[in-house]
């Protein structure tokens, strides 16, 4: 089998998690400034073998989509012209942020590291991972 990549997509910084090989475990793997987020995908996707890369989908309370997804649209557009062949999956991200920061907390991170914008959102990626497996399962 082969991983499967999530994204938790935002202006600044984008969030990365992947699963291993057997699609059972999915980990944070880093983040990445989102204006180096293609030169990364491009060397991660030729070193590694991927199935599907999962982004997140932003949604108000309301269910409509977020003031960020124009430009998530945008980026799955390029990502769609660069790599033709690759299946990408989309699923709902409300409150990955607050239960970043609660995994956070109860796994012990003091309040300095929780104030680390780049982990929460390398484990708001790893949730949004944690619940494309959980649909496919």
């Amino acid at each position: 089998m082969a991983r499967v990549v999530a994204l938790d997509y935002g202006l600044k910084r984008t969030g990365i998690a992947v699963t291993d090989e057997l699609q059972i475990i999915a980990s944070g793997l880093t983040t990445v400034h989102t204006v180096d987020l293609m030169d990364f995908l491009n060397r991660y996707l030729t070193e590694e073998d991927v199935e599907c890369l999962v982004i997140g989908k932003p949604k108000q309370m309301d269910n409509t989509d977020s003031e960020s997804e124009p430009f998530i649209r945008d980026f799955i557009d390029r990502l769609n012209r660069r790599f033709p062949e690759l299946t990408i999956k989309r699923v709902d991200e409300r409150f990955t942020s607050k239960l970043a920061v609660q995994a956070m907390i109860d796994g012990g991170l003091k309040k300095k590291k929780r104030r680390d914008k780049s982990i929460v959102d390398t484990v708001s990626a790893t949730l949004i991972l944690q619940n494309y497996l959980r649909s496919i399962s």
